[in-house]
């Protein structure tokens, strides 16, 4: 049975290195027998901002562009999601996706009596395909990849995602053509094992 994979770009700019690593992904995803579909954050109509949490246990009304959004993640086995890292973490407009449709009743379920919510997420797996301007051993070692930690475990892993997999290229503005070409090569080979 083929593999339904999510392919999610969040940097604002569809001629950024983020989406060719995305569309690398694709191609070596598709060779492999795998159903891709596609969603540009930039193209999406809502408002970013959660305005009041989730009062009295409810969220805002979704918008058209989230609804859908929410049925491809339910859709998906497998999500890949590519963003630049600016001042440490996503773009603003990824993040307000993420508050916005990562809701209770979808991604997570509270549980009277219990501390940990039920994960409605469970059964999909996640990869985070990342670009900085930060060399990759001064992130590693210096920062010690705490937004990865972050994501891993407060975000994605907290509604079911699992295993969650970062693959990390930088820094860019610094890198070649002949880098970049190898960088998506290796996105294409992840592609092609559907990981």
């Amino acid at each position: 049975m083929a593999k339904n994979i999510l392919l999610i770009l969040g940097h604002p700019s569809e001629n950024s290195f983020s989406k060719a690593l995305l569309d690398a992904y694709q191609k070596g995803a598709e060779s492999a027998g795998a159903i891709c579909k596609t969603i540009y954050v930039s193209r999406l109509h809502f408002d970013v901002t959660l305005h009041d949490g989730y009062k009295n246990g409810e969220a805002m009304q979704l918008e058209e562009d989230l609804v859908n959004a929410q049925r491809l993640i339910q859709w998906a086995d497998h999500v890949v999601i590519a963003y630049p890292n600016w001042w440490g973490f996503m773009p603003a407009m990824l993040k307000g996706f993420i508050d916005r449709i990562l809701l209770p009743g979808f991604a997570f379920k509270h549980q009277s009596g219990k501390i940990f919510p039920e994960k409605l997420l469970k059964g999909k797996s996640l990869r985070l395909i990342v670009t900085m301007d930060t060399p990759k051993w001064w992130f590693y070692l210096i920062y010690r990849a705490s937004q990865y930690q972050i994501l891993k475990d407060i975000v994605f892993g907290y509604v079911g995602f699992d295993p969650i997999r970062f693959s990390t290229f930088g820094f860019i503005r610094k890198s070649t053509d002949a880098l970049r070409s190898k960088w998506l090569r290796k996105v294409e080979a992840l592609g092609k094992k559907l990981i």
